[in-house]
Order: structure tokens, then sequence, then C-alpha cells
């Protein structure tokens, strides 16, 4: 059980914005949003309660090779997908594999399992479509 902490209306902020994103935002992008709010708010604050959020399990903390941390209010179990020309970060909507997964990796090993992390990598539909209209040479409008 984790020790209590006194109420924070900063960490609450943080969860509060969190929860309107579905693109999973780095700690300088929950700054940069929160510091309109909390004008006074150091990066380090941000930091230490992005920290602090994700220990406790209130926030997921997605760290990945090649790029930043990034953050979800989505705490029940999920995939992501990480596009590698864009660096975008969307969640699947799939059924869980974590129990094949880890029947897959007990074999042949006696320890034991607690969690799987699996990110799926790839190029994104917008990222795909820039590429394939560059290759015809037609106007791209993705709209944002």
């Amino acid at each position: 059980m984790q020790p209590a902490t006194k109420r924070s209306k900063q960490r609450e902020a943080i969860v509060a914005f969190l929860m309107t994103r579905k693109d999973h935002p780095t700690a300088d992008t929950i700054y940069m949003n929160i510091k309109k709010k909390f004008p006074n708010i150091s990066l380090g604050t941000v930091y230490r309660n992005l920290a602090l959020l994700s220990e406790r399990g209130e926030i997921l903390k997605l760290s990945y090779e090649d790029g930043a941390d990034r953050y979800d209010a989505v705490i029940k179990p999920h995939y992501h997908f990480i596009c590698q020309e864009c660096g975008e970060i969307t969640d699947l909507n799939m059924d869980s594999i974590d129990e094949q997964i880890k029947t897959m990796a007990n074999q042949g090993f006696s320890g034991k399992i607690e969690e799987s992390v699996i990110y799926f990598k790839g190029t994104c539909e917008k990222c795909l479509k820039k590429v394939f209209d560059k290759k015809n040479q037609k106007p791209v409008d993705i709209g944002e």
C-alpha cells in the first residue's frame, strides 16, 4: 500500500488534463498546458508529480527507445502502436494477449512472469498516406 500523500491541485490538474488526451503527451506538453492554469508551476514539479502518479498506478508512463516518456490516463491494460515515422502513439483496441504471452514465455522458464510490456511499431495511416502520395506525386490533404 502506498503511503498517503497530501492532496495537490496541481496533481489533480495533471490527471484531469491527461484524461482529456488520447495522444499520450510528453511531460513538456503536459507542463505547457498545466502552466496555463498554474503559471508558477515548474517543469520539475510536473516531472515529480508524473513520477508519483505513475508509481502509484494512477497513470501509465510509456517508455520506449528513441523517445521521450509519454503519459496515459487509461490505466486498464491495453496496447499501444508507435509510428516509427512521426512518433505518434495511439491505443489499439484489441483483445488481451497477455495470457498467451505468459504461457509462451513460461515454456522452459522456471521463474514467474508478472507482466509483459508490448508495443506495436510500424507506420501510421497518416504517414502511409504521405508516402503513397509522394510516390504518386499527388498533393496531400491530411486534414489535422
